[in-house]
């Protein structure tokens, strides 16, 4: 820390991790490290099946390998720091890194939330004017709902990164989690915040139940058009709907948790915060592709290709 003016500037940050106990963090980091040997390749194994399969072509695959590219991406910003930090005695982030891990978290979270809500409107095309699917929904038109979920995840996280490298910042610089975020950043400021948490919440809290709300409607009107289709094309549309659900509410229960509530102190953030940035991004895809037995073969296919050149 250094001396500027009358008050102190925060150069760097303690983070106080999930536990100070040293058999507790060895215990969690080989939790943490066996779920990423797991799942991490699980997820890039969508994408290649996906890229690999002619069979795989339709819009919703398209869209289900860029969303487990944004949570391979996701999973990468806090969980890496988090894992050196077990072997560490004292856990420390510099401020230029702190707002990196900040924008990248809020970045990818927000294009996240955004994928959703495309899936949701492939979805709600399919099955409310499947006639004009192929012309609601070409490729074209999914290059560009991608491109947009990105776009509007950088806006979402440049204005969360400028509002936060405004804040005075005056100590005590110890962050009680193992990430820097905002609403932390905001308990550090040397003046009164409420017109910054305000903005933050407008940008944060509000994006979120917004696009929860919009999602949870999307999903009803879909389960309910359900009632005039075929018993096999019910089992189909209900198979992919609850999917889809499960992934909004595992993503924005604890974003909705962490982020809906201004100028509160949060219960029990920190596990929040694991399920949120750590467990359920990563999880995400592997929900879908459970549930889909066309992706499932596919899947298979080339994992044994793969086993089969490696016996040669």
């Amino acid at each position: 820390e250094m001396e500027h003016e009358n008050y102190t500037v925060v150069t760097e940050f303690v983070l106080l991790g999930l536990s100070q106990n040293h058999d507790v963090q060895m215990i969690l980091f080989f939790f943490f490290l066996l779920f990423y040997i797991i799942i991490l390749p699980g997820n890039i194994l969508i994408i290649l099946t996906i890229r690999g399969d002619s069979q795989l072509g339709s819009p919703m695959y398209f869209f289900l390998a860029n969303l487990a590219f944004l949570d391979i991406c996701y999973s990468s910003v806090t969980p890496p720091k988090m894992l050196a930090d077990f072997f560490s005695h004292q856990k420390i982030i510099s401020y230029s890194a702190c707002m990196a891990q900040l924008f990248f978290l809020h970045f990818l979270g927000a294009a996240e939330a955004f994928m959703l809500m495309v899936m949701a409107y492939d979805r709600y095309v399919a099955i409310c004017k499947p006639l004009h699917y192929t012309r609601l929904v070409k490729r074209g038109v999914c290059c560009v709902l991608v491109g947009a979920t990105w776009a509007g995840g950088f806006i979402h996280g440049i204005i969360l990164f400028a509002l936060s490298i405004h804040l005075p910042l005056c100590g005590p610089n110890i962050l009680d989690n193992f990430f820097c975020d905002v609403h932390q950043l905001v308990k550090l400021a040397c003046a009164n915040t409420y017109i910054v948490e305000l903005l933050m919440f407008l940008n944060n809290g509000v994006v979120i139940i917004m696009c929860f709300t919009l999602l949870l409607i999307s999903y009803i009107v879909l389960l309910l058009k359900l009632r005039t289709q075929s018993f096999k094309a019910k089992n189909k549309v209900a198979s992919t709907c609850v999917s889809h659900m499960i992934v909004v509410f595992a993503m924005c229960g604890p974003a909705m948790y962490i982020y809906g509530l201004p100028f509160q102190a949060v219960p029990m953030e920190k596990v929040v915060a694991v399920f949120h940035t750590v467990i359920f991004p990563l999880t995400n895809p592997m929900i879908y592709t459970l549930r889909n037995k066309v992706i499932k073969g596919s899947m298979w296919k080339l994992v044994s290709k793969y086993i089969l050149w490696c016996g040669k």
